[in-house]
């Protein structure tokens, strides 16, 4: 019989390194004080680590699986899992939390950033919409208005942090962010108002990738950089994110490369978009 407390079910490739300890320790017959105890370590951090709470480092790891007599190339494994845990994009609001609750939790998590990178190729950034660009968007997946109204004002909310001087906003979409008409055309121009407006902000960069640029690189989906801290990519469902260094360093390339070939001087563009939508409420204007 081979000594692994994984040995009769499969371990999943993604499995915490801090669950596979767990069952070590208890395989053991050990406490979480006692494995504390033996490692220099307290027992609220081996609940911690195991509960993933913290990032488990590859020099805990080390010690643990020594302190466990977890055989050599089990100990390796669980090692290298360590050292590459945080690349993968793993899920960070769970996919049953309402929309109001992930409103809140971004903006948590915004409290802490510095430096805020956000590529769009299809919407506004959350930070960018006004009330009625974003009801349009939150409610196009929600039926109750009561949820929808909740979760318009927790982004909302969110937006005040625009006006914060400590931080710096580097905006990022694509012409066609502009032309995808999400809401009626007057709350279009209001929305392209809005924008005109935060692109004046001293701490806010807005760069706009235009139709007849040669891309450097196809821009698939969002996504969301903080610092050098975290990456987040919005799914319809739920939230991915990452505080891996490979991950992080691969973002920032793909918006550095995209950022390049966008224009930042935006007023004339945005005019353009004003004008069009403009002459959707003349009536026999908009064909023309």
């Amino acid at each position: 019989m081979t000594d692994s407390p994984t040995a009769d079910r499969p371990v999943e490739p993604v499995e915490p390194v801090g669950v596979i300890l767990q069952r070590w320790r208890k395989r053991r017959r050990l406490t979480g004080q006692q494995l504390g105890d033996r490692v220099g370590m307290s027992q609220a951090k081996i609940s911690r680590l195991e509960n993933g709470h913290v990032s488990v480092e590859p020099g805990d790891v080390r010690l643990l699986v020594e302190a466990l007599d977890v055989p050599r190339a089990e100990a390796e494994r669980l090692v290298e899992l360590a050292e590459h845990a945080d690349d993968r994009l793993l899920e960070w609001v769970p996919a049953g939390a309402d929309q109001a609750t992930r409103q809140r939790e971004f903006g948590r998590a915004e409290a802490v950033a510095r430096e805020i990178r956000i590529m769009q190729p299809a919407v506004l950034p959350g930070l960018l919409q006004t009330s009625e660009y974003a009801r349009a968007i939150l409610s196009a997946n929600m039926d109750d208005d009561s949820a929808v109204s909740e979760a318009v004002n927790a982004r909302i909310q969110r937006n005040q942090i625009l006006h914060s001087g400590e931080r710096e906003f580097r905006f990022l979409i694509t012409e066609q962010v502009l032309r995808n008409q999400v809401c009626r055309p007057a709350e279009m121009i209001s929305q392209i108002y809005r924008m005109r407006e935060v692109a004046a902000f001293p701490n806010v960069r807005i760069g706009i990738i235009t139709d007849d640029v040669d891309l450097p690189i196809a821009p698939y989906h969002g996504f969301y950089v903080a610092d050098d801290r975290w990456v987040s990519v919005d799914l319809f469902t739920t939230t991915l994110r990452s505080a891996g260094r490979q991950t992080l360093r691969e973002f920032r390339r793909v918006f550095d490369r995209l950022e390049a070939v966008a224009v930042t001087d935006i007023d004339d563009l945005l005019s353009h978009y004003l004008a069009r939508y403009a002459r959707m409420l003349v009536p026999n204007q908009a064909a023309r």
